[in-house]
C-alpha cells in the first residue's frame, strides 16, 4: 500500500510542477507600474489559464492527502 501511494504522490508532484510551469504569470502588476495594460489576451488563453488552475488546485490536494497518508502509514509501523 506504501509504494502504491508513493507512486501516486510521485505522479502527482510532477503533475503540479507542469501545471505550474504551463500557467501564464500575471503580468498585471508590472503593467499597473509602466501604464501598460494587456486587454487583447482574452478568450482561448482564459478558457487554458482556467482549467491549469483549476487542475492545480485538484492536484495539490491529492498531494497533501498522499503525504498525509503516508505520515499516518509511516507513524503506524
Amino acid at each position: 500500500m506504501e509504494i502504491a501511494i508513493t507512486i501516486v504522490q510521485l505522479i502527482c508532484s510532477i503533475i503540479l510542477i507542469l501545471t505550474v510551469l504551463f500557467q501564464s504569470g500575471s503580468k498585471q502588476g508590472l503593467g499597473a507600474i509602466d501604464g501598460i495594460s494587456e486587454s487583447f489576451s482574452k478568450g482561448k488563453s482564459k478558457d487554458i489559464d482556467g482549467k491549469l488552475r483549476v487542475l492545480t488546485i485538484i492536484v495539490g490536494i491529492l498531494f497533501v492527502i498522499t503525504t498525509v497518508a503516508l505520515n499516518v502509514i509511516s507513524l503506524s509501523k
